[in-house]
This record gives structure tokens, sequence and C-alpha cells, in this order.
């Protein structure tokens, strides 16, 4: 979820959404919908869509690494945004299907950006995406 206007443009590279949109049809076949899925699909719904060579450098794509600052206690994180088999919480690679990973998707260096959790709910700022594959050729990630 965002936590400024809900019609800021996010942007996908077209691999992204295309890998994104088979993900969840499989989740849902396997699983059911989830909350998680039907968030992410949300996001997907309302992406602009580029081709990866065409994406800007600081725009959140998969396989991104991010520094993130919580507004409420000024802590900075480094995590990076990856597919859920990818996912290690202990080295900070955090699943597009976890409500962060959501939420910062498609988002731009600069975008503030909240999600639920059991205590309330965080707010945080993209200070800087450190890596962006398609920034540095890696198109096929």
């Amino acid at each position: 979820m965002r936590s400024t206007d809900m019609t800021n443009n996010i942007y996908l590279t077209e691999q992204d959404y295309k890998r994104l949109v088979d993900l969840i049809q499989v989740q849902r076949q396997s699983t059911g919908s989830t909350a998680s899925i039907a968030r992410l699909g949300d996001e997907l719904k309302r992406a602009q869509r580029v081709k990866a060579q065409e994406i800007p450098a600081d725009v959140i794509t998969m396989n991104s690494r991010v520094l993130l600052k919580d507004l409420q206690s000024g802590m900075e994180m480094e995590i990076t945004l990856v597919y859920p088999k990818d996912a290690d919480f202990n080295a900070l690679k955090i699943s597009v299907f976890a409500p962060v990973g959501t939420a910062i998707l498609g988002c731009r260096e600069g975008d503030e950006v909240e999600w639920p959790v059991p205590s309330g709910t965080l707010t945080y700022k993209i200070i800087k995406v450190t890596y962006q594959p398609e920034a540095t050729g890696a198109y096929h990630l």
C-alpha cells in the first residue's frame, strides 16, 4: 500500500510484469487467492509497463537492492526485492509477496510507502536504489 496518493504511477519492466502475472496464477491454483496475492495483483493492474532497457535507474524492479528509512524511528535498512523462491529474511532478501515487497515494487527513489504490521502501520521512504539489474545491463534477472 502506498502512503501517498494511490494513483501514483508505478513502473515495471515487461519481463517482471509477465513473470509476476504467471507467478500469481500459479499461486492461485496451488493455494487459492490470499490477501498478499490480491494486493500484488492490484499493483500489477495499475503498473505502467516499459521495456527493460528503458526503465529509469531509480525504479525498484525485481532483484533490486534498496535503502529504506523508517520515518518513525529514523532507522535505515537495505533489502533486496526477490521472487518467493529466493526469499531469505536473514540475508534481507524480501519476497515480492511480503507486504513491504509489494509496497516498494515499481516505486522510485524519494517515494514513501506504508504497509500494515500487527502493531499498526510502518511508513518508509525509499532513500536509494543501490542496485538495479537493468541499470547494469542484466536484463535476464
